[in-house]
């Protein structure tokens, strides 16, 4: 900091300038406010239709949030200047009032340019002929306290100043097009974050082996305390360096560093969270060093470190264990995963895996080791894709040039159909892990049903309930090509090798339960009733009645998506009885449809489920009976369903949260028939041992029938019985044959040409 700059600037200029932005903060509230409740409310009610629609609201969403962001930077950016413009006119002051002290003691301060001042004592002639030797008794030393004062209120002043101009440059870096969401009262919490990030990178530095347990729980605790602060996360990134960071976390992570010392264990375990989370963070920003740094993260991806730690690993191997946590740059990810693949698909084959093989000992991941070592790099991005929905919608869009619905393989993303089709997975499980199962595949059914529900795959009940409605066309886009594959002549050999991903596949049927029922509800693929299932987003999913049935006959073979999709079939319908309560014969006429539309998916999927219980068990009745007892217990589930908003999230079995069915609903509000729903539970199914095996199974086939239609008849009660004139209607329609006949009589059993037929080994 110059002396003159501080003395003399003209802090008047920059007062009016900050004026300037707090009113522009001020005028873009006021746009942001108005365009959130009229330009989207306005987007999102208007009745448009065909690709338009979806590419103006997408248009109008993006433009309601750059109005956000604006204000948002305007704000800081105001705030900051305000805040060092106060600080610099202190500290001119504390100048002034230092050099007029000088001035009293016969001491001169000058200005030499260049930022260098000089203070010397002032002399008067009659000094040196003054007989007695005296002077104004000011020393040498007291010119040099002075100068000392002054340079250590320049020093703070330029740190003010710099500290200022730097963060502003991070701020406005942050978005390369539009603006930054980046939030700061002042600059004292800006320039501390840079300031935290710069020390934390220095214990980077340093060799993993030299780091105390101490510097790493201060390491953890700072990323954990500023882990969604922008400045911090980018100048962290860039500080410490790709390579770095990568030789860091392979010297911390190694099992045989951090397996001698359990306190070790914990903090590499946070630490691969912790900086999971900061690195995704730095890579939000659009500045240019950050989009650098990405570029050459990717490029060490298949290269080895070059490191004695954890088997030295490939960039891959280290980088996408730390990405199974945050919120990451969807290009980023993007870019990374064509790379990844790219490389897989020239190592992966029937052959010794170059990711799980005895020689690689390499245990990189904490989370859920005793099943997942983390050797497989493409399983830890795979679980990024699952926590970042719009990553994951692009990285499994359908190719360009599709039509209105999947209907052949070259309509498949490459991705998707390596990832299920060719890729040979292998289990990376321990010695105290379950036998033969592939976290790899688990990861993959995240990663899909982020892409098509919209929502990290891991989300909350309350994030479910107070989000709403997140599909696409584009998230519609990646589940054509999900029910196409799974509802193939291949789809029950699919589904039965891929057990780990059955869970999943029925959470994505449940979350297009709408739309499943909307292709079933025609006379072929014609007259599809929209009055009855309208669509809730732009771009619906078109599965065609054929496919659809295919698709559900296959979910049905498997005790996991049978379970998730049927209580979502059930919720729906529930809520399609509440949005079409019986007082006008056209909501009569919905109710009607929305029950049979129901009744033949759950057909679909019972049918299924029966025929592959006694495919598989043959004569094992017990064990077939068993089965269909696990399956009949699906209604439980709704004890626990969370609904608001037109949306429900339902729990799964031993449930955490990711064990929920995103599943839409008729309408926003719901009435008694779903709030009985969430209140019900059942018994098992019958498990009748006297009887012989054949008998048994024929009963207990019967029982569970018994269960589903008896359900669907309590639906149709529920709705009629409080209503004379509905209860006519149906009366005169013949509802109970149009429920009946929908619920048993479609099926591969019924109708040879209609649904998967049940795997067989």
């Amino acid at each position: 900091m110059d002396l003159d700059a501080l003395r003399y600037g003209n802090f008047h200029q920059l007062g009016e300038a900050i004026t300037d932005w707090q009113t522009m903060a001020k005028n873009l509230k006021t746009l942001a406010t108005d365009a959130d409740k009229n330009l989207k409310g306005k987007a999102h009610k208007a009745n448009w239709a065909g690709k338009n629609a979806t590419v103006t609201r997408d248009f109008v969403d993006k433009t309601v949030h750059e109005f956000t962001d604006a204000h948002t930077q305007a704000d800081t950016v105001a705030k900051i200047l305000s805040d060092t413009r106060g600080e610099l006119i202190g500290y001119r002051t504390q100048v002034n009032d230092a050099i007029e002290r000088g001035v009293k003691k016969n001491l001169t301060v000058l200005n030499t340019g260049d930022g260098a001042f000089v203070v010397t004592r002032t002399t008067r002639p009659d000094w040196a002929s003054d007989p007695s030797g005296e002077d104004d008794g000011t020393s040498q030393a007291d010119a040099n306290a002075l100068r000392d004062e002054i340079q250590r209120i320049l020093d703070k002043a330029a740190e003010s100043d710099s500290t200022a101009a730097k963060v502003l440059r991070l701020i406005v870096d942050q978005a390369k097009y539009g603006f930054s969401g980046a939030d700061y009262e002042d600059r004292d919490s800006a320039a501390k974050a840079v300031a935290e990030a710069d020390a934390m990178a220095k214990i980077l530095a340093k060799n993993p082996h030299d780091v105390t347990n101490t510097e790493l729980a201060t390491l953890n605790a700072n990323l954990a305390k500023y882990k969604n602060d922008p400045l911090f996360a980018e100048e962290f990134a860039e500080r410490v360096g790709p390579k770095k960071l990568l030789t860091f976390y392979a010297g911390i992570a190694d099992p045989y560093q951090a397996g001698y010392d359990p306190e070790r264990g914990k903090q590499a375990k946070q630490l691969q969270k912790n900086l999971g989370i900061t690195i995704g963070r730095a890579t939000l920003s659009d500045s240019d060093r950050m989009e650098s740094w990405e570029k050459q993260m990717i490029k060490l991806g298949p290269d080895q470190l070059g490191i004695d730690d954890a088997n030295n690993p490939t960039g891959y191997a280290v980088m996408s264990n730390l990405m199974r946590f945050g919120d990451y740059d969807d290009q980023f990810l993007n870019d990374y995963g064509d790379k990844l693949l790219a490389y897989d698909k020239q190592v992966n084959g029937e052959g010794i895996s170059l990711w799980v093989n005895n020689a690689n000992q390499g245990d990189l991941n904490y989370w859920g080791y005793k099943d997942d070592r983390g050797r497989d790099p493409v399983t830890g991005f795979l679980e990024a894709l699952g926590h970042n929905p719009d990553a994951s919608s692009q990285f499994f869009a359908q190719p360009d040039g599709t039509g209105d619905t999947v209907d052949k393989s070259s309509e498949v993303n490459e991705h998707l159909k390596y990832l299920t089709k060719e890729r040979v997975w292998m289990s990376d499980v321990t010695l105290e892990g379950k036998d033969g199962y592939v976290a790899g595949r688990d990861s993959l059914g995240h990663a899909l049903e982020s892409a098509t529900t919209g929502y990290a795959y891991d989300a909350s009940a309350d994030a479910i309930k107070a989000g709403g409605e997140h599909r696409t066309a584009a998230t519609a886009g990646v589940m054509e090509e999900v029910a196409y594959l799974y509802g193939s002549e291949d789809g029950p050999k699919m589904l039965h090798d891929q057990p780990e991903l059955a869970d999943s596949l029925g959470k994505m049927a449940g979350a297009y339960i709408d739309d499943i029922d909307y292709n079933l509800s025609g006379v072929g693929e014609y007259e599809m009733d929209e009055g009855t299932f309208p669509p809730k987003y732009q771009g619906r999913a078109n599965f065609t009645q054929d496919g659809t049935i295919n698709f559900l006959s296959v979910l049905g073979q498997d005790e996991n998506s049978h379970r998730a999709v049927t209580a979502a079939q059930h919720l729906y319908t529930l809520s399609a009885l509440d949005a079409y309560p019986p007082n006008s014969d056209a909501n009569i006429e919905h109710a009607h449809d929305a029950l049979t539309a129901g009744a033949q998916a759950r057909g679909i999927l019972d049918n299924s489920r029966v025929e592959q219980a006694e495919t598989t068990y043959k004569e094992d009745a017990d064990e077939a009976n068993k089965s269909l007892g696990r399956s009949a217990d699906w209604i439980k589930l709704g004890a626990g369903a969370v609904v608001g908003g037109g949306i429900a999230a339902i729990p799964l079995p031993g449930s955490t949260a990711a064990a929920l069915v995103v599943a839409p609903l008729a309408a926003d509000t719901v009435g008694e028939a779903v709030n009985t729903f969430i209140g019900q539970e059942i018994d098992k199914g019958v498990d009748d041992a006297e009887q012989d095996p054949a008998e048994q199974a024929q009963l207990t086939s019967s029982e569970f029938y018994k269960k589903g239609e008896n359900q669907l008849g309590a639906d149709y009660h529920a709705y009629v019985k409080d209503s004379p004139k509905a209860a006519e209607i149906a009366n005169n329609q013949n509802w109970n044959d149009d429920v009946k006949g929908a619920y048993l009589g479609i099926g591969s059993h019924e109708n040879d040409y209609r649904g998967r037929a049940p795997y067989k080994d």
